[in-house]
Formats: C-alpha cells, structure tokens, sequence
C-alpha cells in the first residue's frame, strides 16, 4: 500500500474548531489519500493554536507511514483526549505530512469555511 500512498494541496480554506474556540485556520491543508480510502486532512502546525494541544503519551505505528504521535486538545472545560496524531518522521511516501496534524474526534471540528 506504501505505493499508493499520495498527498495533494485540499485546496480551499478551513477552520478548526474544539470547545467553542478557534484552534486554527489554513489554506496550506494537505490530503493524504491510501488506497481507496477516503482522503485525510492534515493541518500544519504553524496554523494552529498549539498552545491548546499537548502531546499525549498515546503512540501507534502505521506499516506504510510510519510512527504516530498523539495529541490532546485543552479546552475551556474539557481535554479531548488524542484528538490528533502526527507522524513526526514519516515514512518516503508520507514525508509531505511530516510537521502536519490530522484531527480525528466528534469534538473537533475541521470545516472548510
């Protein structure tokens, strides 16, 4: 699957949204499509407010991508945990999301605004 691995520009603007607040906005998102997967979207760090996310102790190894480190979101009144990962140092078909952080919970909003 590592040869189907492709990132591309997402293209358009987003906002990401935890606890009623504004975490980050980008117009320099990237898609990672695997396979036949549906795309995912990863935000850079430097759009975001990383002040509101910490690094968990959660951890996961992809075979194509690599190692995933996990982040939690500090909310007003809550922390979602692992809210996020990152691949920190991806693997050859993953490297354009190296630096990225990709959102994967109910409590996190990712539109396109």
């Amino acid at each position: 699957m590592a040869d189907q691995i492709r990132t591309r520009p997402a293209g358009g603007t987003f906002s990401i949204r935890a606890g009623g607040a504004v975490i980050g906005e980008t117009s320099n998102a990237v898609e990672l499509i695997e396979g036949d997967r549906h795309p995912v979207l990863y935000i850079p760090r430097a759009d975001l407010a990383m002040a509101f996310l910490e690094r968990s102790d959660s951890s996961t190894h992809d075979p194509h991508k690599g190692d995933a480190t996990y982040y939690s979101v500090q909310t007003k009144s809550e922390l979602i945990r692992d809210a996020a990962w990152s691949f920190e140092s991806p693997k050859a078909g993953a490297v354009a999301i190296a630096g990225y952080l990709s959102f994967n919970s109910p409590k996190v909003a990712v539109e396109e605004i």
